[in-house]
């Protein structure tokens, strides 16, 4: 009712001024058709004016918009790194055999350009990443992913994962091992066939989670250097990382 009132408010400001406008015109020329001709002329340009007006409104919307999504989005990026994603690229990349072979490019750097991250990005997607399931410790593994089972789901269902396809590809990934893993009553002694299935399923998240957390550092690094600056101290990928300062 308020928003009403004052929208009528609005409306009878813009005539009243319109019409102080053309009388102030007419006191001071004192032609009224040359005023009623420049009245038309306006009238007829009124269509296209609202038509370019409306268009780079409904731009500066989506802008502002599209701009708020993506806050939020990475907002929820950071709190799954923070909760889940880091604790799990220690975990798999402990074990896994030839990170050496990319460890040295995944060392983020405070002077890193676009061409860093990009450069990094295409030697990620040629690197094999090898970590295998009987290579872990399958029980620390579901327990960890069970205590984070409520903040995945809350995640899952959050509506502005619908604006990152590959981070929901991560999160689904990540929830279905963790499916496979609670499915298992005993994790110890299991068959090839099932250690060799378990290691598709590892392999995805390992491979998503590379790829989101270089993504989620470059964004960091261009919008928020001081969370970017924690992040890059406590790098799951530096065996000499600290929170510490130095």
């Amino acid at each position: 009712m308020k928003n009403h009132k004052l929208y009528r408010i609005f409306i009878l400001t813009l005539v009243f001024s319109s019409f102080f406008l053309y009388s102030a015109e007419y006191l001071i020329i004192g032609d009224s058709g040359s005023i009623f001709k420049t009245f038309l002329n306006s009238l007829a340009f009124l269509p296209i004016n609202v038509l370019l007006v409306s268009m780079i409104i409904h731009q500066l919307l989506n802008d502002m918009e599209k701009k708020n999504r993506i806050e939020k989005l990475n907002m929820v990026i950071g709190t799954f790194f923070s909760q889940t994603g880091t604790r799990l690229l220690v975990f798999f990349s402990e074990a896994d055999p030839g990170i050496e072979e990319v460890r040295k490019y995944l060392i983020v750097k405070k002077d890193w350009s676009k061409n860093d991250f990009a450069d990094v990005s295409r030697r990620l997607k040629k690197y094999d990443y090898a970590v295998k399931a009987d290579s872990l410790d399958l029980l620390k593994l579901r327990n960890f992913l069970e205590q984070r089972n409520d903040s995945l789901l809350r995640l899952l269902e959050n509506p502005v994962m619908l604006e990152h396809e590959s981070f929901s590809d991560l999160l689904m990934a990540v929830f279905h091992l963790k499916e496979e893993l609670i499915s298992r009553e005993e994790l110890h002694g299991l068959p090839i066939s099932d250690l060799e299935h378990l290691d598709g399923d590892i392999k995805r998240v390992y491979i998503l989670l590379v790829y989101e957390w270089v993504a989620y550092m470059e964004y960091l690094k261009t919008n928020y250097p001081y969370l970017f600056s924690l992040s890059m101290r406590t790098n799951p990928f530096d065996r000499e990382a600290s929170a510490v300062v130095k």
